[in-house]
């Protein structure tokens, strides 16, 4: 290749067709000598002829048969530089971007959260600031002894002198408590009224704590609380504890060098019940005032079933009988009670039903506004505001034209009914009309006269209501063969307890006749006798019957004796076979008792609940909160005021809808750890639940997810049971306290829990199960017996599946002879030392004993429960 040779600043230089290795050969040639001008001419010309050919070539055109690509497909939308030139800087408000919108959600979840912690907020402050002042009512402080060797009465006498800074407007300020009074504290512009309630009536002392918006427990100095105040402690808890303080007295009459450590100790002793509280010493004037101030700023405790339902402590109490002069009727012995006192927890509607706790439902008829009789500000009084007829205001201090006016009065067309229980209609089951061979029948045996026995004188009409001996023991079979069909399952469980006890007596008479002698000869020692003298024989009987019972279900869990003189198809006609608990349906709806037509269902208990709390949280008629009202309750028995001048307090609660109606309630409750004693099932309680206390005898249940719940024959003392019983309707959330009565009639506490739910159709199935023994194995089969004992029998429960101890399953192939033997087939190999077992169900519903009367308990004392030898051995 011939090397071309240019200048260095030549404008071929950087020429774009020249070569690489042409501007290298001009580089390498820069320093050389100056070629001939004829060939510089001659290269020139080329380079020349190069360049005109490069501005004459022309760009690259597609055939007609080449490719030809598709343009974009942008969707018919502008591009971003349309859209902003259009909107020449204007920017859309509703047009928003996706990543706008979603930053925008989020701003707007974000606030809404701020507003409702704020709202809440200020809820909450509202109601502290509310308590005890002009705008709200008292704050009620109940003082509570919790040891029999502390004085109560000391706290309340120096909290209402006049070193603390109170004065004393009120004396005996609620009706039916002795020490109680009202106190007005100017210089924190708040208002108490504190009462000591009698803690040995554990009924008064509930009804109080209920209401109050505190409590003061008074604790000894070295041990704290004692036995009965530990009782009180757990009854509280459980029910519901209102905000409290703890306060001792006697610490500052100790040495200096003792104060340290006595404190040490009793917060010691305090911290297993009260975690992390405080303190108080009460000795002086100093100590009250700070005792109040920490009453009127500490946080208030919200107790759900209390705020959500208007209710008032009875301040005011009078009783004026019903006068039958006038309408000719005869004395009902009812009357009109007029309960003064403040409202609390949320606006008081005068069409609601009314509670008083121990004594049941009543109406109101009208409710008044009476004078304040605990004005926070009595030294400047200010006239009552013009308002509207039936408007009252309720300033404090204020002077009403009249002393009592009458707020609001009850409508007869929105008032709500009393009726507790559904109309039952006995010919609503009928579903056929008797045919007209029916009704000839029915005639012909009306006709037929019987040949009866009657005495002298007695017409046709009156011999038709005697009734013959063989058709009243007839009719007394067939009313009894529910309750025997119950009875006599829960006697068959009971028969291993019945053949422990013939083995201990049999044990105990086994010994010698020396040993006879020497314990007939030997006296007994002074303190025995007089401990034997305190000991009931025959309920420490009753108390090892029910042990065995107990220790005998647990170790053979629903095991039952095939009944020899009956047959199994008979005894076990209720029951029925499931192939899978979990799984295999149950209707829910399928024969239902007779006691099911009286009460009352929701089609979604759950969505009634949140409507009528929410519709409660919202009124805003009727007697507002903080207000003095009197309640007119019509038709009240004389016994609430023969209560109250007995010296018990009065406790009023306005219902919510529904909540007078019956139903079956389930409560989920855990045993008491202080409780030893069984519990059966359908034994008579003592239910607390609520404002509520009644009586009833409860069925237990196993607490799970499915469809089916399995019975507990016992109160359970490792797992929470399910307490099925027919009770008036209560929206959760409330506490339930379980009592036992002795029969000396203290109440124990057994159980403790809350309400769950209001269910009429969640199964409840008993289990029995049928116990059999392989007799000949013959690997997968065998032939079992003592399970049935005749032919007809192995035929009825042939279809139910069998089970073993040892997780075998099978079925019943063939009945052998007359006597019960069956063969049987079952999955894998059987072993001989195996159980063959057959399970078989039927459902169980709680029995109408509900009583509202509950009597009142004798002050408790710490029982010792059923003494059972150690080396009592269940074979």
């Amino acid at each position: 290749m011939t090397a071309v040779i240019f200048a260095k600043n030549s404008r071929w230089h950087k020429h774009p067709y020249l070569t690489k290795a042409h501007r290298h050969c001009a580089r390498r040639s820069s320093n050389a000598e100056v070629a001939t001008s004829s060939k510089l001419a001659g290269r020139r010309t080329l380079v020349a002829k190069m360049v005109s050919g490069a501005e004459q070539q022309q760009g690259h055109r597609a055939g007609v048969y080449k490719q030809k690509n598709k343009g974009h497909k942008h969707g018919k939308h502008r591009t971003k530089g349309e859209i902003e030139r259009e909107n020449k800087g204007r920017v859309s408000v509703t047009a928003l971007t996706k990543k706008q919108r979603k930053e925008a959600r989020k701003m707007d979840k974000r606030h809404k959260a701020n507003q409702l912690r704020r709202n809440k907020k200020d809820l909450v402050l509202t109601e502290k600031r509310r308590l005890g002042s002009r705008d709200g009512p008292p704050h009620l402080v109940a003082v509570v002894a919790l040891h029999a060797g502390v004085d109560a009465e000391a706290v309340t006498r120096l909290l209402r002198c006049e070193g603390a800074g109170g004065l004393v407007r009120e004396e005996s300020s609620v009706c039916g408590v002795s020490d109680s009074f009202g106190l007005v504290m100017p210089r924190f512009k708040q208002r108490f009224t504190f009462l000591r309630p009698d803690t040995a009536d554990m009924h008064s002392l509930l009804d109080v704590v209920k209401v109050a918006d505190s409590l003061v427990f008074v604790l000894d100095s070295t041990e704290g609380w004692d036995s009965y105040g530990d009782h009180c402690l757990s009854c509280l808890f459980s029910q519901g504890l209102p905000t409290h303080a703890l306060v001792c007295q006697g610490v500052s009459d100790l040495a200096v060098k003792k104060r340290v450590d006595s404190r040490r100790a009793l917060a010691k002793i305090s911290e297993i019940r009260f975690p992390g509280a405080r303190l108080f010493p009460l000795d002086s004037d100093q100590d009250a005032t700070l005792m109040l101030r920490h009453l009127g700023a500490q946080r208030q405790r919200r107790l759900g079933f209390r705020s959500r339902r208007p209710h008032l402590l009875a301040q005011q109490v009078s009783y004026t009988p019903n006068s039958s002069e006038g309408s000719g009727e005869a004395p009902t012995g009812l009357g009109t009670l007029r309960v003064s006192g403040y409202v609390r927890g949320c606006p008081l509607q005068v069409d609601r039903l009314v509670h008083i706790s121990g004594f049941g439902d009543f109406l109101l008829s009208q409710i008044d506004a009476p004078i304040d009789p605990l004005p926070l500000n009595s030294m400047t009084p200010r006239p009552a505001k013009p308002g509207k007829e039936g408007d009252v205001d309720m300033q404090d201090g204020g002077v009403e034209v009249a002393s009592v006016r009458v707020l609001m009065k009850a409508d007869p067309a929105r008032r709500e009914s009393l009726q507790a229980e559904a109309e039952v209609d006995p010919m609503d089951g009928e579903q056929t009309w008797p045919t007209d061979t029916e009704l000839l029948e029915a005639e012909e045996a009306r006709k037929s006269k019987r040949v009866m026995k009657v005495p002298k004188g007695t017409s046709d009409y009156q011999a038709t209501w005697i009734v013959d001996e063989e058709d009243e023991n007839g009719e007394e079979d067939e009313e009894s063969t529910d309750d025997e069909d119950d009875e006599d399952s829960m006697m068959e469980e009971s028969i291993d307890g019945e053949d422990l006890d013939s083995q201990v007596d049999a044990a105990s008479g086994g010994g010698s006749d020396e040993e006879e002698e020497l314990n007939s000869t030997s006296d007994k020692g002074g303190a025995d006798q007089r401990y034997d003298e305190h000991m009931d024989e025959a309920e420490e009987g009753e108390g090892l019957k029910r042990y065995r019972e107990a220790r005998a279900n647990e170790m053979f869990p629903d095991e039952v004796d095939t009944p020899l003189d009956q047959s199994a198809k008979n005894r076990f006609q209720r029951y029925r076979g499931l192939k899978s608990f979990r799984s295999s349906p149950w209707d829910p709806l399928e024969n239902l008792p007779a006691d099911y037509s009286r009460i009352f269902q929701f089609q979604s208990f759950e969505r009634t609940r949140r409507r009528v709390l929410a519709e409660a949280a919202q009124e805003e008629e009727g007697a507002m909160v903080g207000w003095y009202v009197t309640l007119h309750v019509m038709d009240v028995p004389p016994t609430v005021m023969e209560s109250v001048q007995a010296g018990r307090p009065l406790v009023l609660v306005s219902l919510l809808p529904h909540e007078q109606k019956m139903s079956v309630m389930h409560m989920l409750v855990r045993r008491h750890p202080s409780n030893t004693d069984p519990i059966k099932s359908k034994e008579e309680l003592v239910f607390h639940c609520g404002f509520r206390r009644f009586r009833a005898c409860p069925i237990f249940s196993q607490h799970t997810s499915a469809d089916k719940h399995k019975l507990e024959r016992f109160l359970r003392a490792d797992a929470p049971t399910v307490v099925s019983v027919y009770a008036p309707i209560t929206f959760p959330t409330a506490g339930v306290l379980l009592f036992k009565q002795r029969e000396d009639g203290m109440q124990d506490l057994v159980g403790t829990g809350s309400l769950l739910s209001c269910d009429p159709q969640r199964v409840v199935l008993k289990r029995i199960v049928l116990s059999g023994h392989p007799f000949k194995i013959n690997r997968r089969s065998a032939v079992c017996r003592y399970m049935f004992f005749n032919r007809d029998d192995i035929l009825w429960f042939k279809p139910v599946e069998l089970r073993t101890k040892w997780g075998r399953r099978g079925h019943i192939k063939e009945a052998l002879g007359t006597h019960g033997h069956m063969k049987c087939v079952f999955d894998s190999q059987m072993r001989s030392q195996d159980t063959v077992m057959m399970n078989l169900y039927k459902r169980v519903y709680p029995r109408w004993t509900y009583d509202p009367y509950v009597p009142l308990p004798l002050p408790w004392v710490k029982g010792e429960g059923t003494q059972v030898p150690d080396d009592f051995d269940m074979e």
